[in-house]
């Protein structure tokens, strides 16, 4: 029966689908972890979709309405991007592609997490220090489990494997 399943899940292999699935669902589940772990400081779900929609308008992003829905959309065209970014490694390098999802992810979400907080944050007009966010070990971890591994086991389960 597993290799009948092994059979069924190449046959419909689709990188889209890894990275739509994988995408979203770490998308949801990093957006998630921010917005609780924010709010415990005081900071609400808008404040955080206006931070990160002040990567693209700056100051401006402070205040109204129109940059809540594009922090939103911004966010989800990074989880997306990054989840291809996987993809085509997945895919192409054999040595990821073939390591378990369990291994892959999390070194993936480590990578993000640097990327994110040494180059990303830092362009936001929101009181980001030059260098970064300061580290912390609950974010590193949610990037790990909650942003790279979903991409991952998505990645695993849709993508044709370079052989």
């Amino acid at each position: 029966m597993i290799e009948a399943t092994n059979v069924i899940a190449h046959s419909q292999a689709t990188p889209v689908k890894a990275i739509l699935i994988g995408g979203l669902a770490g998308g949801v589940l990093d957006l998630g972890f921010a917005f609780t772990s924010w709010a415990l400081k005081g900071v609400a779900p808008v404040d955080i979709l206006r931070s990160i929609a002040s990567g693209l308008l700056g100051p401006a992003a402070r205040t109204g309405v129109a940059p809540v829905p594009l922090g939103l959309v911004s966010h989800f065209l990074l989880s997306f991007l990054f989840a291809a970014l996987f993809v085509l490694m997945a895919s192409r390098i054999a040595l990821i592609g073939r390591q378990s999802p369990w291994l892959a992810g999390p070194l993936f979400g480590i990578a993000v997490y640097f990327a994110m907080n040494r180059i990303v944050l830092p362009l936001s007009s929101f009181a980001v220090p030059a260098g970064g966010m300061p580290f912390s070990v609950a974010d590193l971890a949610s990037h790990m489990f909650l942003f790279g591994l979903p991409i991952a086991l998505a990645a695993h389960r849709w993508v044709r494997v370079a052989s």
